[in-house]
């Protein structure tokens, strides 16, 4: 098979390298996947770059990407028969122990980790579920349903803040979305959103406050906690929650904790490879409800790439001005 991979960790154009690896042959309970996509995350770059927790090589040599979408075309040992010949989507690719990703044109991934694709989804969609789709929905929905209750989104136009934007909003909840500009304010309104607020000239307590009446949102999904906490305990409504995924702007923050106490308010924070296997399934499938009732909602892609110009990708998600997930075309 055709492959992308680095042996090193540095600059993408300077350590990915592009050629032929053997075809991967499917363990128990696995399934190979021809991929026709595959989605460039942040972390998959942070990963390549030697970023913060990813100082050091996990393997000797490396496949990039996590996530992806194709088709299923040969089973191990104990992998259910009927998913020959499926479109999926898949996620955790190049994590957990496995050195080789998405990057390629085959993958041998358990299924637990894979998903039907449904037939309206085309494959570069389909690459943008997994990691910013399933974070989305457990970080939407990690507290509980929604219906009836607001929700505010912090960066309502980023891949994960896009999809917890319209998976709220399919949940039943209002929503408010944090954005930096006009334009990231019109792609959360896309999303679904009633409101928007711009962190960078507004302030975001009155602005919610003004919003709820002063009743507070009763739940904050959160991109940045560490910077969303100067204002987070003033949003959320008593007996609300905090869910995060990522804290950029503080590593180690500190927490005010009779803040916290005296409104009840819960913290959730978590990393999604590394959830519980019953909860991935409810992500996995509940992104699918989604998609089969909401057919026409955007699946923001931000740009497409061959394979050989897969340091370009990584590049691309580097460079911070994309809309949705970079796509990389293994087949070409």
């Amino acid at each position: 098979m055709r492959a992308a991979w680095y042996q090193r960790l540095g600059p993408a154009s300077e350590v990915l390298e592009l050629g032929e690896m053997p075809d991967p042959t499917p363990s128990s309970g696995e399934l190979l996947i021809r991929l026709f996509a595959s989605g460039v995350n942040p972390a998959d770059v942070k990963r390549r770059a030697g970023l913060g927790s990813y100082s050091k090589m996990e393997h000797s040599r490396v496949i990039p990407n996590s996530d992806g979408a194709g088709v299923v075309v040969g089973i191990g040992e104990n992998a259910q028969p009927s998913w020959l010949g499926r479109r999926v989507w898949l996620f955790n690719g190049q994590r957990l122990g496995r050195a080789y990703g998405t990057a390629a044109e085959l993958i041998s991934l358990p299924s637990k980790f894979v998903a039907d694709l449904p037939s309206h989804i085309s494959f570069d969609e389909g690459a943008t579920l997994g990691i910013p789709a399933m974070t989305a929905f457990h970080g939407v929905f990690s507290d509980g349903a929604v219906k009836g209750k607001t929700v505010l989104v912090s960066g309502g136009a980023g891949a994960v803040g896009w999809y917890s934007v319209a998976l709220a909003v399919w949940g039943g909840a209002q929503v408010i979305a944090t954005v930096s500009s006009p334009e990231k304010a019109a792609r959360a309104m896309a999303g679904g959103a009633y409101a928007t607020i711009n962190y960078k000239s507004e302030d975001v307590a009155s602005r919610v406050n003004e919003l709820t009446d002063g009743r507070g949102v009763e739940r904050l999904v959160s991109v940045d906690f560490g910077g969303d906490l100067r204002w987070a305990t003033q949003v959320v409504a008593m007996n609300g929650s905090i869910s995060s995924y990522a804290s950029d702007t503080q590593k180690h923050p500190q927490i005010a904790f009779q803040e916290f106490a005296s409104r009840n308010i819960r913290f959730i924070p978590f990393i999604l490879n590394s959830l519980p296997s019953d909860v991935l399934d409810r992500a996995r499938w509940g992104v699918n409800a989604w998609l089969e009732e909401q057919p026409n909602l955007m699946r923001p892609v931000g740009g497409k790439f061959g394979l050989k110009e897969i340091a370009a990708s990584h590049e691309a998600v580097e460079a911070g001005e994309k809309f949705g997930t970079i796509v990389v075309r293994p087949g070409e």
